[in-house]
């Protein structure tokens, strides 16, 4: 097994370079854990953890967390666009396919101890990282901010008081580019510097006839720099700052297929399209061709300052870390999904600034260990949204005479001011308490406070410049603010909340760890910051302007062993995790207007079992699988929005059978029927060989890996449709190289079988039928150089 380490950023009290020797003098069969200040093995640890060091980071082409969910089967990751993306663990997190400002992520994301409020942030490449821990479950009561599904933690390579240096070149089809850099060494015999860059960019997959480019491209430079004062021994002091940036032509989503509604069939996507004597360019996906018109981009920047301080002080030691972060976020949308001037606008440039500061303190006794610490975080967020209808929207849209009149919603245009104030508070802390050599108890409290202000403005007026408004019975109004809807409200939320965990470890013998863990704790309630519905008089509803936290009782049983003489592990783990208030798109058929906002629905739960088995019988040979089996479901959802094919008619009776049109449900109720994004089985699966090699009178080593993943058919609607089940996949990648001497070259092969895919499907607004989705990558291959120096 190789020489990794885990460093569990919210407990760590030493510095990054007294962790990495600790792992060097560890046997090279054993994971070195500094999570409670001391070296201990990763099998001790009571938590379901998988961890990835930075050259195996490096050797699958894992540089960022789309990538890495192939290596971690309880991961899941989705983006259709940077602003919206989602990150869960074990199908929970955030809302499938729902993006809103005001909520709170469910799985948190660490760069060097530093928390980023912005999912965005996922989309980026990893920057000089020197290990990614994947921490399963709830985390709070050692972590900054309260996190309800797990944690994804990366932890840069810090500076050296060692010069050293390191340089990597790829190139491969589709003019993939990607080259990477890093320098450090000391400045003086107190101060050691670190500075690394990395930049990416690759033809998109897909080719839009009607601009004749190549779209969904890949574009990311970064920078990252850090310097280390080291005045005593017993004292770190870092200063950190990065930047990246991305301008891709992205991100366009395109025809799948089309099912039945309950749409008459006249309003239906093929009556529709046939209307304007309009062809989809292919009804085939994985032609990868599209002819949407509307522009195109996905271009954001993200950054940011960090001081972080390790202070050996009385009998423990004492860490702060202060940090400022920004998002810049300018985008260009395709929203119809067609190459019809339906939609020629859909964009929401957003712009975040957070600040957050971190204290706490950790003492390590012989019987006990106690780390205590508070956390305080600000974040403002203000987006600047447009959505603009065209020519060809009447006649996709409305009905009667008004349909035939393109200039009826040419024009018409809802300009949205959304602003959010977020403010969290909290105190956290944890024991561990040896009750003998083989048994220990470990308890946790956190004490929170979260306050979070808003502003939802959207103001309507249409292709003459008039304002549309709920007073006017001019038929044409009446049918723009039946597309466009103005409205404005300020919802509010602030709440105090206390969560607890209790997690009991048996050293049942020296190769066999068991432990239990019961968790108590909360996501923060936030606010609509998309729409809430309207009543008959077209006032906002402002109850439903907030939503209540989420409740969360989490329970797992884990296993950790060692065999075959310590040259084998498997560590099993059994969960569950019952949700109440989950925060949820739900709609309200009792209202004037139908429309879909963020609500509470009752209950849900996620349960299953992992397994991480990994054997290296010698230095030749090494082996992995890990697999989890997930069950994640809506166990009370009365509320929920119908899938497309029971959408689309007048409210009424339910329909009798799927895609025949006539009356819509109101909503639908949903319970018992699975959550969406999650697989119920993912296994990732592989193994490297290497031989001895001795040319040119120096020692080296061919090699050969192969890193593959399967995952089972998942739901990509937040309601279960017969039109949007992706089916399971498997990926195989291969890499075969030499390496020695501080080289490494290496060719690579991902998705070697060319396996037809999609990331995910979507179902557009206005129920016409019409469904969407992004191809995964077809075969890529290439060619890398590194080398390491020092």
């Amino acid at each position: 097994m190789l020489r990794l380490l885990l460093l569990q950023t919210a407990a760590a009290v030493v510095s990054p370079e007294a962790a990495l020797a600790a792992a060097e003098a560890a046997p090279t069969e054993e994971i070195v854990v500094t999570a409670r200040r001391r070296a201990e093995d990763v099998q001790d640890v009571p938590l379901a953890i998988s961890v990835l060091g930075g050259d195996q980071i490096d050797a699958t082409g894992s540089f960022n967390v789309a990538r890495l969910q192939q290596l971690a089967p309880s991961l899941q990751f989705y983006s259709s666009n940077p602003r919206n993306s989602a990150v869960n663990i074990r199908g929970i997190g955030v809302p499938f396919g729902l993006t809103n400002d005001g909520i709170e992520q469910g799985v948190g994301i660490y760069v060097d101890d530093v928390y980023h409020a912005r999912v965005a942030a996922a989309t980026f490449d990893f920057l000089d990282v020197g290990r990614i821990e994947v921490l399963r479950g709830p985390q709070g009561t050692l972590y900054g901010k309260n996190t309800t599904a797990g944690a994804i933690v990366l932890t840069s390579r810090a500076p050296t008081f060692t010069p050293e240096a390191n340089g990597e070149i790829t190139v491969g089809n589709l003019g993939f580019r990607q080259a990477k850099a890093a320098l450090s060494g000391p400045l003086s015999d107190t101060v050691a510097a670190r500075f690394a860059l990395a930049s990416s960019d690759r033809r998109g997959t897909v080719f839009n006839v009607k601009t004749g480019n190549w779209i969904n491209e890949q574009d990311n430079l970064g920078f990252r720099g850090q310097l280390l004062w080291r005045p005593t021994d017993g004292l770190d002091i870092t200063l950190g700052g990065d930047f990246s940036t991305q301008d891709p032509e992205c991100c366009a989503q395109i025809y799948v297929r089309t099912g039945a509604t309950q749409r008459p069939i006249a309003r239906q996507y093929a009556a529709l399209a046939a209307a304007q004597n309009y062809t989809v360019v292919s009804t085939d996906p994985f032609r990868r061709l599209t002819d949407v018109d509307a522009d195109l981009n996905a271009g954001n920047k993200i950054g940011g300052v960090s001081l972080r301080l390790v202070w050996d002080k009385g009998p423990g030691t004492l860490t702060s870390v202060t940090a400022w972060r920004f998002w810049d976020w300018k985008p260009a949308n395709d929203r119809d999904f067609t190459g019809l001037p339906i939609t020629t606008a859909s964009n929401n440039p957003s712009q975040q600034d957070q600040y957050t500061q971190e204290v706490r303190y950790a003492v390590t006794g012989d019987r006990f260990d106690i780390v205590g610490g508070a956390f305080a975080f600000h974040q403002k967020v203000r987006t600047q949204g447009v959505q603009r209808q065209g020519p060809a929207a009447s006649r996709w849209l409305l009905t009667g005479a008004l349909a035939l009149d393109p200039t009826v919603l040419d024009g018409l245009t809802a300009r949205n001011d959304i602003r959010l104030d977020n403010t969290s508070l909290a105190l956290f802390g944890q024991a561990t308490w040896r009750i003998t050599d083989r048994v220990s108890l470990q308890p946790g409290v956190r004490i929170n406070y979260d306050r979070k202000t808003g502003l939802y403005d959207s103001v309507v007026t249409n292709g003459a410049g008039q304002a549309v408004t709920f007073t006017s019975t001019d038929p044409r109004i009446v049918a723009q603010r039946g597309v466009l809807s103005p409205q404005r409200f300020e919802p509010r939320f602030s709440d105090w909340n206390v969560s607890w965990d209790l997690t009991a470890t048996s050293e049942i013998s020296e190769d066999v760890t068991a432990f239990g863990t019961y968790a108590r704790t909360f996501k923060s309630g936030g606010v609509n910051l998309n729409g809430v519905p309207n009543d008959a008089a077209g006032n906002p509803i402002l109850a439903a302007g907030a939503v209540r936290p989420e409740t969360v009782n989490h329970y797992e049983l884990g296993l950790k062993t060692r065999f075959l003489d310590r040259a084998a592990t498997l560590n099993l783990a059994l969960f569950r995790t019952d949700i109440g208030n989950y925060q949820a798109l739900v709609t309200n058929g009792q209202l004037g207007v139908l429309r879909g906002y963020l609500a509470n629905a009752r209950k849900v739960r996620t349960q299953g079992f992992e397994w991480d088995l990994s054997v290296k019988p010698s230095d030749r040979v090494s082996l992995y699988v890990s697999g989890a089996r997930t069950d994640a479901t809506y166990r009370s959802f009365v509320d929920a929005p119908c899938p497309p094919e029971l959408s689309g008619g007048g409210t009424g009776t339910p329909v009798a059978a799927p895609g025949v049109p006539g009356n819509s449900p109101a909503n639908c109720d949903i319970s018992g029927q699975r959550l969406p994004g999650v697989s119920k089985w993912a296994v990732s699966w592989g193994g490297e060989v290497n031989a001895p090699l001795a040319a040119l009178g120096r020692d080296g080593e061919l090699y050969a890996g192969v890193d593959a993943t399967t995952r089972s058919k998942f739901s990509s609607n937040p309601t279960p449709s017969a039109y949007t089940w992706v089916d399971g996949y498997t990926l195989v990648n291969l890499r075969a190289g030499v390496r020695g001497n501080g080289w490494d070259v290496f060719a690579w092969l991902r998705n070697a079988f060319d396996a037809d895919y999609f990331e995910q499907l979507a179902v557009p607004s206005g129920n016409t039928g019409l469904i969407v989705g992004q191809p995964g990558d077809p075969r890529t291959f290439g060619l890398t150089l590194r080398k390491t120096i020092g």
